[in-house]
């Protein structure tokens, strides 16, 4: 597969001519440019909420590129009344992480992954499906994930949790993952990483910064990878290739302007895990490897690709208002085979098997423009937000289901089989999802020590689909009346309590057994917590508590088979706490702790009732750590990092998977030019299971072992 399509390369080619046009219009350039901080600066870490860590920053006078705001505020995290985690890119660093996962492990409260390495992103959090609420840069990605995010292209990774409709429209109620790219800076930098690990694996990595004017305000950045490896399973294997460049220009002291563009393509065989017999539960024969394919090495590998483009504006007023907007255009594919498992014979040693062939083409346009302003009245220091936003998403689905394949001998697999599928597909539709929003929400600071925080979001939407087998065509109008609100006390220095309440909508797609559209899903959640910003903002401690309900959920019609109703209710309770700390003598520790009670409270009257049921993969404890120790003196250069982290048992699909700890240790030597890091993930090579499905089991990860080299200039 070659590096860059003609998509790929007309985007390189059109920042090629935008770089020389602007390069000789330097007469543009500010001399005194508004001082901003890039995201990875000392004086941006203090203000990162847990799971952040201070990452090296540039120190000479050039221009820095202003902090990227989180929850669309710049105010600090210690001071917002809501759960929010930052997960920086010198942790993702250190920790040598290449998927969204290995971020996501840094947050409790998170569980990522949870269907193994099939090449997307899954995640839940607070016990709630979250794989779709992806976004980036402020934008939602798309309606469905299907392309894994490569993270190589971000600065960090956010976590927000609880209902995020106020600010961020249709969104499932347990939380979102805001993501954000890396931006060009004012210093020319060149960093060049090889990394080598377990099972072939093979990266490099190239990130470029040209300044482009005299001020730095005007510069160019590029990142590229390319990797290859293969898998602990056998016949599994991932090649993936990316590029991203950006463009920032220099249109005055009073405007930013940033041009953000991405391609890459993601080619793999998707792994689906084992059966349940031989792995979780007892086997007559024995258990089964590990390293057990249960498909076909010549099913078509999955073939991804995804493009976008799109702009980051900031104009600040003469009087006092600030003007951000945002867009971006994004267009993906996906195809592919896979083979999955059934049942295993009598004797058994035979499962049975099914084939799916898949193909997804989808185009997302997204829109967010918002003013801000702060100003003093009689009640006290207002910070007002005043936006819209706009997302039109079209996906068109072909897939052929229950495709005929060979069984296998699990304990002696032949391969070989053909895959047969139906010469009609058994789902050809096309869905588009569009939505406008308008939001406004207000910071209130009164009486010295007091914040109030209050929001109101009205969203319009509607789902069209059309199912082209049978030429029928439906459209599901939707809109709802959203909030938040909460309040914060200054009771100590640094010791912040507060308590918040919030809603969200998010629309139902399909029909039920009679044609008729579903109402839409809706969620609320009441938070109480406590901030602590201690040591002159290098402790962050959080601890929040939190009751979330999700109304509407689709569950099957107990009188209909292949069909959904929309009445059921979910229910997560739980807790969390969470520590980041620099202790200033070259340690710095980060740490959490959940505790999610997530079950159904209303089936819509099943025959089988799952009132009371756990909801599937999420575990009651879940804990991460996370620690880094620099070396000073004659070991000046050297530092050592490490972390454990795990989850008790969970329940998925009427069985139980037991609960985990996982150790990774690492070395790294840094020099004016070079660096070096080894880390070893899974120490003890724990045999461990990242979730399940109805019948098939997905697998952590054993060890991995990662060296990376890198040069610096």
């Amino acid at each position: 597969m070659p590096l860059l399509t003609p998509g790929a390369r007309a985007i390189l080619l059109a920042f090629s001519a935008s770089s020389a046009l602007f390069t000789s219009s330097s007469v543009l350039a500010q001399t005194s440019p508004p001082q901003g901080a890039d995201s990875s600066s000392t004086a941006a870490s203090a203000a990162l909420p847990t799971v952040s860590v201070t990452a090296d920053g540039y120190t000479d006078s050039k221009f820095k590129a202003t902090q990227t705001q989180v929850n669309k505020s710049s105010t600090p995290l210690s001071e917002t009344p809501q759960s929010i985690s930052v997960v920086t890119r010198a942790m993702m660093d250190r920790q040598q992480a290449v998927s969204l996962a290995d971020a996501l492990e840094n947050v409790p409260g998170v569980v990522a992954q949870q269907y193994g390495r099939r090449g997307w992103d899954d995640l839940i959090i607070r016990g709630q499906v979250a794989s779709d609420s992806l976004y980036l840069d402020g934008l939602r990605t798309s309606a469905r994930n299907r392309v894994a995010e490569q993270l190589f292209g971000l600065q960090q990774v956010e976590v927000l949790k609880g209902p995020g409709s106020l600010l961020y429209g249709l969104v499932m109620p347990g939380g979102l993952v805001n993501m954000v790219s890396k931006r060009p800076q004012g210093s020319d930098f060149a960093n060049v990483d090889v990394t080598v690990g377990s099972h072939d694996f093979y990266q490099s990595t190239v990130d470029l910064n040209k300044s482009l004017s005299e001020n730095g305000k005007q510069a160019f950045r590029i990142n590229g990878l390319i990797s290859n490896s293969n898998d602990a399973t056998d016949y599994v294997w991932f090649k993936n290739r990316y590029i991203a460049p950006s463009l920032s220009l220099d249109l005055g002291a009073r405007t930013d302007f940033t041009i953000l563009t991405s391609y890459q393509e993601r080619n793999y065989v998707r792994q689906q895990g084992l059966a349940l017999s031989g792995a979780v539960t007892s086997n007559i024969n024995g258990p089964v490897p590990r390293s057990l394919f249960v498909g076909e090495p010549g099913a078509r590998p999955y073939a991804a690709n995804q493009t976008r483009i799109g702009y980051s504006l900031t104009h600040r007023f003469d009087d006092g208002w600030t003007l951000n907007n945002n867009l971006r255009y994004q267009q993906s594919q996906m195809s592919g085979q896979l083979v999955s498992s059934n049942n295993l014979s009598s004797t058994s040693r035979i499962l049975t098997r099914s084939g799916t062939d898949q193909t997804f083409e989808g185009q997302t346009v997204t829109i967010d423009t918002n003013l801000q302003r702060s100003f003093h009245t009689a009640l006290g220091k207002h910070e007002l937000t005043l936006g819209t936003d706009y997302l039109n998403t079209r996906e068109d689905t072909i897939t052929y289901s229950n495709c005929s394949v060979a069984s296998l001998n699990v304990y002696s697999p032949v391969y070989g089989a053909s895959i047969n599928c139906a010469a009609t597909p058994s789902t050809n539709t096309s869905t588009s999802v569009r939505d406008t929003g308008l939001y406004a929400r207000d910071k209130i600071d009164f009486a010295e020590r007091w914040q109030l925080l209050v929001g109101l979001r009205h969203d319009t939407a509607s789902t069209y689909s059309l199912n082209r087998r049978n030429g029928v065509y439906t459209d599901n109008p939707a809109s709802a009346t959203t909030g938040s609100a909460a309040l914060m006390v200054e009771m100590l220095r640094g010791v912040r309590p507060y308590i918040s309440y919030a809603t969200s909508f998010y629309p139902n797609s399909g029909t039920d057994v009679s044609g008729g559209t579903f109402k839409p899903e809706t969620g609320k959640q009441w938070e109480a917590g406590v901030k602590f910003d201690l040591n002159e903002g290098r402790t962050n401690l959080n601890v929040a508590v939190f009751d979330l309900r999700r109304r509407n959920v689709l569950v099957s019609d107990p009188n209909n088979n292949g069909f959904s109703i929309a009445v059921g209710e979910q229910r997560s309770q739980g807790g969390e706490i969470s520590i980041a700390s620099d202790f200033k003598n070259g340690l710095s520790l980060n740490a959490g702790y959940s505790y999610t009670a997530a079950i159904v409270t209303d089936d819509g009257g099943q025959r089988s009732t799952t009132v009371g049921q756990w909801l599937d993969n999420v575990p009651r404890h879940n804990f991460t750590t996370s620690a880094r120790y620099r070396f000073a003196g004659e070991l000046s250069g050297w530092e050592l990092n490490g972390g454990v982290h795990g989850q008790s048992m969970m329940r998925t699909n009427g069985y139980t998977l037991p609960g985990y700890v996982l150790t990774d240790v690492g070395v790294a030597y840094n020099a004016d030019r070079w660096r070096a890091a080894l880390n070893v993930k899974n120490v003890f090579n724990t045999e461990h299971y990242a979730g399940g499905l109805s019948k098939s089991v997905a697998l952590g990860d054993d060890r991995t072992v990662m060296l990376t080299l890198g040069y610096r200039y």
